[in-house]
């Protein structure tokens, strides 16, 4: 959530940044009135407060004729008090509710919607095939990586095996991004892959989304689409220590995600699926370190990409396709050649205070007064990043040839078709 103090004296910035992202500046308005109204709830109970305390004193120094009366008085005050202290409690909810609705600020972010992003950078060169290319699905079952018949099978639509080389792919690419990662000073965690709501909520996955969230009703706990949620979680209602510069941690978990709203679009292959594995990069930081952090984190992914030699683009992502929680994100998209265009493998999240203050994450400034950390995230590698790698190393007789870097955990240089 946003910080009331920054709200009430930037209101227009908050509404620039609702209609960047294609949301009711209205909003803004409806908190700053709720906000008003708690500021005013809470004065009227204080005095009430003091005045019943003032009368108490009173009563203990009046005659013991005077005291019926102003007993009686203390009881008509202790009523009114408890109304106060009520409008109080609802005024408050009022105004959480109405935080919680309202998504962070944007910094520099374009407007617009999905479409509306803008290109930083390029980096590699699409290849050009002298054949026709195969797509990774057809490479990957004649290589024997990818089994989706089976998947299906057994787990339903966007489900599917990786086999051999394939399983082996996968576990060398995460294997490949926890030691770098962990080279850069990240702790790497395997954390929970089930959240309790509150977790869930304070990350701000719970808003327009939320349909995308496997939610386990008997248990009351959501399955995770991003180890980010675990680990956003994990410093939750503590104070932690920042002297010595930011907390980074790297976790590597299964991700679900129900993939609502996708129905008929990319149902071939392993490119949008129901469970998935990934490495995140999480990061809490004092709030002036964020953007530094920000670009630090696009710095591991450019890294990450060299070495598994795809060639891709980086975008600054637009308003309006932003999660809730995040100020800013630039994503990396892979030249997929079948598709004849790019497609995205990671994006990394400038979240700001947003999720900090919603979990009560803090940290002591050099005055040892409590101030709410920053957070960002970033993706390292995941599933997805296969259909990049099969499709750009491919050769005319339908072989793959390994990124050099994943060739000591895969075994092979060159992946040959099954006979």
């Amino acid at each position: 959530m946003i910080d009331l103090k920054f709200l009430r004296e930037n209101p227009d910035t908050v509404r620039e940044s609702q209609r960047t992202r294609g949301e009711d500046p209205a909003l803004v308005d409806q908190l700053l009135a709720a906000d008003s109204a708690r500021r005013d709830a809470i004065k009227k109970a204080d005095d009430l407060r003091s005045e019943q305390k003032a009368l108490g004193k009173k009563i203990g120094q009046a005659d013991p004729s005077e005291r019926p009366a102003l007993l009686e008085g203390s009881q008509q005050l202790k009523a009114r008090v408890k109304e106060a202290e009520e409008e109080q409690k609802t005024a408050e909810e009022q105004v959480n509710d109405l935080q919680m609705k309202l998504s962070n600020v944007v910094e520099g972010a374009p407007a617009g919607g999905e479409d509306d992003f803008v290109v930083l950078e390029h980096v590699g060169t699409p290849p050009e095939f002298d054949f026709e290319p195969k797509d990774h699905l057809e490479l990957g079952e004649t290589l024997g990586l990818i089994d989706m018949k089976r998947g299906t099978k057994v787990g339903g639509a966007r489900f599917y095996y990786l086999t051999g080389a394939g399983a082996l792919l996968q576990l060398g690419m995460l294997t490949l991004a926890a030691q770098k990662a962990t080279s850069a000073g990240f702790q790497l965690m395997i954390p929970p892959v089930l959240v309790r709501p509150e977790i869930m909520a304070g990350t701000g996955f719970l808003g327009d989304h939320a349909e995308e969230i496997y939610y386990l009703e008997r248990d009351d706990l959501y399955l995770v689409g991003t180890s980010e949620v675990a680990l956003a979680g994990y410093h939750k209602d503590e104070i932690i220590d920042l002297s010595e510069g930011p907390r980074k941690y790297a976790g590597w978990s299964s991700c679900f995600r129900r993939e609502a709203g996708s129905y008929g679009k990319d149902t071939r292959g392993i490119l949008r699926v129901h469970q998935f594995d990934k490495l995140e990069m999480f990061v809490y930081c004092k709030p002036e370190e964020a953007a530094a952090q920000h670009q630090a984190l696009l710095d591991m992914e450019r890294e990450m990409l060299a070495a598994v030699e795809v060639p891709y683009r980086i975008i600054d992502v637009a308003g309006g396709d932003l999660g809730a929680s995040a100020a800013r994100k630039f994503d990396t998209e892979a030249w997929v050649p079948t598709q004849n265009t790019y497609r995205e493998l990671t994006s990394t999240s400038n979240c700001t205070t947003f999720q900090g203050r919603r979990l009560q994450t803090r940290y002591r400034d050099e005055n040892g007064k409590p101030q709410v950390v920053a957070t960002l995230n970033g993706t390292l590698a995941t599933t997805r990043w296969l259909v990049a790698i099969l499709e750009n190393n491919q050769q005319a007789d339908g072989s793959v040839v390994v990124p050099e870097a994943l060739r000591p955990f895969v075994g092979q240089e060159v992946l040959e078709p099954k006979k």
